[in-house]
Formats: C-alpha cells, sequence, structure tokens
C-alpha cells in the first residue's frame, strides 16, 4: 500500500491551502494535510498541535481527517472546536503548542474550504506548503499514535479580548457577523461591553444565507449600513468568514477602509511607543504613511499578504500593522497575529475617546479620489514577468518607483500601483490622485504600461 498523495495542482497557495469541496478538495486531502504538517512539526521536535474550524457545512468532516493525520504523525492534537481563525491562532500562542491547523474557507463561496497554519510560532507558507506538498507525494511521513483532547477556549480568548477595552463613554454599535464563525464570540462580547449593541446574523451558518462574509465588499455593508441608520448607532463593525479581516461603517454610514481604520488605531500605540514603526501593505493610501510620519511614527511599506506582514512586523519589532483588505495586527499588548475581533475591542476604545464622535474624526480625514482593487486577468507564468518588463521601462524613464512589491509609481498627481498576485492568476492595480483629473492621467499611464506589455484592462 502506498502512503504518498498527490494533491491537485490548484490548492497548495502562497499563503494557505484550499480549494472547491469535492472538487479539488477532499477529506482524503485533509488526512495527507494532517499527517505531512504532523510530520513537519515531530521533525522538529514539536508534539502538540491545535485545530479549529468555521462554521462551512464542510468542515466537520475535513477537522475530523486533519485530526486522525496528526495523529497518525504521532502529534497529540488539541481540537478548540468551533470558532474564529484568531482563536486558533490564541489556543496555540497560550495553550503552547507547537502548531495550529484552522479547517476555514474565510471569506469564499460556500462551497470552499482551506486550510490556514502556524507552525512554532510563526507563519507556515510559501516554502512551507511547498515541502509539506512533497513530503505527502513523497509518502515520507512520521508514524505514531497520537492522542486528541477537545479543549473549548472561547472563555479564555473572550476574557483577553476584553482585557485591552478602555473605552470612556458608552457607544451605540451594530455588529454583522455575516453568519460567518465570529458569532458566538461576538454575542459574548457584548453582553460585557458598555453601551448599546445590536448584532446582525450571528447564527453560524455555512450556507451564509444573508451575504457574503467580505467586509471589504460594500455589496455586503448594506444590511449593516442600515442598521446603523436604523439604530441611530455611532458606528457599525462587520467581520469576514473566519473573522481575521474586519470592516467598519461610520454613523453616517461610510465605509472606512483599512488604511483609514489603521490611521485611528496608530495614534494610540505612537502615543505609548514614540517614533514606533507602523506597516501597511502597498495598497494603502500616501494619506495613511503620511499621517504616520505627523504623528512622530516611522511609516514602512511593505509586500501584500498577511503571512508576509506578520513576518516582517516579527524581524522589526513593529507594533502595528495593517492591509487594505481588512487584516489588522496587533503587537504592542497583543500577540501580532490578525485578530479582527481584537482590532474591533482596539477601535471601539479609540472611538470611544473621540471627543466628537468617528463620524466627525472620519470628516478630518483627507479627501483622496482613488480606484477600487482593480483585477486584471493574467497567465500566472506571464504575470510576473510583466511586472519586471514595466519595472524595466519605468527605469529606463527616470521614474521614481517603489519596486517593494510590483511597481508602486510616485507622480506628480498622485500615485500607481501594479503587483502580481501570489494566489490569483491576476495582476492587481490601484491609482489614488488628489482630484478626478489627476487620478484620469495616472489611469491613462498605468493603461499605457499595460498595453506595452500587450495587456488591455478597462480602469
Amino acid at each position: 500500500m502506498t502512503l504518498s498523495h498527490a494533491f491537485h495542482p490548484t490548492i497548495l497557495r502562497e499563503y494557505d491551502i484550499r480549494g472547491i469541496v469535492e472538487q479539488t478538495l477532499s477529506a482524503d486531502d485533509a488526512y495527507a494535510i494532517g499527517r505531512a504538517f504532523g510530520s513537519m512539526c515531530a521533525k522538529q521536535g514539536g508534539r502538540h498541535v491545535a485545530i479549529g474550524r468555521d462554521g462551512r457545512l464542510s468542515s466537520p468532516e475535513l477537522a475530523d481527517a486533519v485530526a486522525l493525520g496528526l495523529q497518525a504523525a504521532g502529534i497529540d492534537v488539541i481540537d478548540i472546536g468551533l470558532g474564529p481563525t484568531p482563536m486558533l491562532y490564541f489556543a496555540a500562542k497560550t495553550l503552547k503548542a507547537d502548531g495550529g491547523i484552522m479547517i476555514t474557507g474565510s471569506h469564499n463561496p460556500p462551497n470552499h474550504n482551506g486550510f490556514k497554519m502556524v507552525m512554532k510560532g510563526k507563519p507556515f507558507f510559501g516554502a512551507d506548503i511547498q515541502e509539506l506538498g512533497r513530503i505527502a507525494a513523497a509518502g515520507a511521513y512520521a508514524t505514531g499514535s497520537g492522542s486528541l483532547v477537545k479543549r473549548p477556549i472561547d472563555k479564555a480568548y473572550v476574557e483577553r479580548l476584553l482585557q485591552d477595552y478602555n473605552g470612556q463613554r458608552p457607544l451605540r454599535v451594530v455588529w454583522d457577523c455575516g453568519n460567518g464563525a465570529t458569532g458566538e464570540i461576538v454575542k459574548q462580547l457584548v453582553a460585557r461591553l458598555p453601551g448599546h449593541h445590536k448584532v446582525l446574523f450571528a447564527e453560524i451558518d455555512g450556507a451564509f444565507p444573508n451575504h457574503h462574509p467580505d467586509p471589504t465588499d460594500p455589496h455586503t455593508l448594506v444590511a449593516l449600513k442600515q442598521a446603523v441608520a436604523d439604530d441611530m448607532a455611532d458606528l457599525g463593525i462587520a467581520f469576514d468568514g473566519d473573522g481575521d479581516r474586519i470592516g467598519v461603517v461610520d454613523g453616517k454610514g461610510r465605509i472606512l477602509w483599512g488604511d483609514q481604520i489603521l490611521v485611528l488605531l496608530a495614534e494610540d500605540v505612537l502615543k505609548r511607543q514614540p517614533g514606533a514603526t507602523i506597516m501597511a501593505d502597498v495598497k494603502a493610501s500616501q494619506a495613511l504613511f503620511d499621517a504616520i510620519a505627523k504623528m512622530g511614527g516611522q511609516p514602512l511599506m511593505w509586500k501584500t499578504g498577511h503571512s508576509l506582514i506578520k513576518t516582517k512586523m516579527a524581524e522589526t519589532g513593529c507594533p502595528l500593522a495593517g492591509e487594505m483588505s481588512g487584516h489588522i495586527f496587533f503587537a504592542d499588548t497583543y500577540y501580532g497575529y490578525d485578530d479582527a475581533l481584537y482590532a474591533a475591542i482596539r477601535f471601539l476604545s479609540k472611538a470611544a475617546r473621540l471627543p466628537n464622535g468617528l463620524a466627525a474624526w472620519h470628516d478630518t480625514l483627507p479627501k483622496m479620489i482613488n480606484t477600487p482593487e482593480i483585477r486584471i486577468d493574467c497567465a500566472d507564468e506571464r504575470k510576473f514577468a510583466v511586472i519586471e518588463e514595466v519595472r524595466s521601462r519605468l527605469s529606463a524613464m527616470g521614474a521614481e518607483v517603489n519596486a517593494t512589491d510590483g511597481v508602486r509609481v510616485k507622480e506628480a498627481e498622485g500615485w500607481w500601483l501594479l503587483r502580481a498576485s501570489n494566489t490569483q492568476a491576476v495582476l492587481v492595480a490601484r491609482a489614488e490622485a488628489n482630484d478626478e483629473a489627476g487620478l484620469a492621467e495616472l489611469k491613462s499611464r498605468l493603461k499605457s504600461q499595460l498595453a506595452a506589455s500587450g495587456l488591455s484592462a478597462a480602469i
């Protein structure tokens, strides 16, 4: 009997493993993932791995298979059950597990699922995932007979979240769980937070009957905006399907994007740690980096990708980072991973200390004109070459280019970005200017560069 296992070529991604259930992802895959991960953990001297799962209909079966694979590699499994991804990270940290595997499809469609992993306190991604695939393909597994213990940790997690709340006045808040994995935790939080709280779609339901759980998509925030208006709330908070990304709307129903959320959060961090580095990804507004510098911080622009951000935070000692996608990472008084529930607590704390409220603070932000994230189809084997071609042409022109992740080009009118996605066969573009005329000019230059590499796009 051969132990080798071949994964569908599309599921081993840069930051995680994910696929379409019963098409590209099965329980056999989950078993192989558990056994290969367990083998890698055992090779590093590890013995204990925590697992958790979101509310997708396929998650219980996949979680059971992962546990069996881990046990077959000699790993003792700590099963924390149903909940958000950051609760799994919390378990891995506080229970001193050697690794962690979260079964989650995040914000993807209901028939998708996947796995987010940590090993020895660090993100497990990139070369680690490829090595997992090689171990499975070779059947080069460790052998053993590990145990399994069920260990609910939700109450300890809620206690830790509440520990850092320090708002000065009660707020009216609407929460939208989107039927994702945050529902039960949010209900426990609001029962103990001051103020008036209304919770939408708290029932964990993997069919997502009310709306898709993606807080960066304005279409998914319609119910939240309406509830904020109906309740005359100070703000609304939304989460993605597994609770590692946050969305916020103010009392006027206006969306605060990831970089704007980070501006508010940075104020408190920089008061406690003057001169600290605050990090954001290359898609963030120049207004964010300018605001950090104005507050006395050191702005750092880094590559898009939650695993890349977490790794850079550990390298630099950065206490706060964020992405446009709504991943927010605190390492000042927290653990350095992306936890939207913790970010919500910190955001509420700050909002409850604003003298004139969140909407008035929002009014003070610079009014930049920008595009949404633009995705341009481009074959995997071509996308990085296109970026190199664009970079080469811009260099020859003497353009001011930040090449941290793709090309971010600073122009008199503002800036534009073109980068290759690490997870899909697309190029990602953005542009930002001070006015509409400037934005039109930036988009024209971006289109010209795409055309020079044989691509066209509606920008």
